[in-house]
């Protein structure tokens, strides 16, 4: 009887070990990165991964229309990744928000 108490103490301690250590929030990283520049067509948004945010490699990380993540090397490394995250902060003009659209 004493034998199946302890058996089912440990049992119980090992499944709450188990379920408190996958309660932890997994990382969604970048592993590695592109050197292939990204066109700005079929760019959303963007955002900058860092090794103080517990991933493994700094990185850009755009994000496209469609929900795609891909991954950039950082700004500091690569003159693209720069020239597009200006192009992102950059707002279409009225003149080409009109040629989008339809005829004023």
């Amino acid at each position: 009887m004493a034998l199946r108490v302890v058996v089912l103490v440990l049992l119980a301690s090992v499944l709450c070990s188990y379920a408190a250590a996958n309660k932890e929030e997994t990382m969604d990283c970048c592993l590695t990165t592109s050197k292939k520049p990204i066109p700005r067509s079929i760019v959303k948004s963007h955002s900058i991964q860092t090794l103080n945010g517990g991933c493994g490699i700094p990185a850009t990380l755009f994000i496209t229309k469609v929900g795609k993540r891909l991954c950039a090397p950082p700004a500091s490394d690569s003159r693209w990744v720069v020239k597009l995250i200006k192009k992102l902060g950059k707002k279409p003009s009225k003149s080409q928000r009109q040629k989008k659209g339809s005829r004023p």
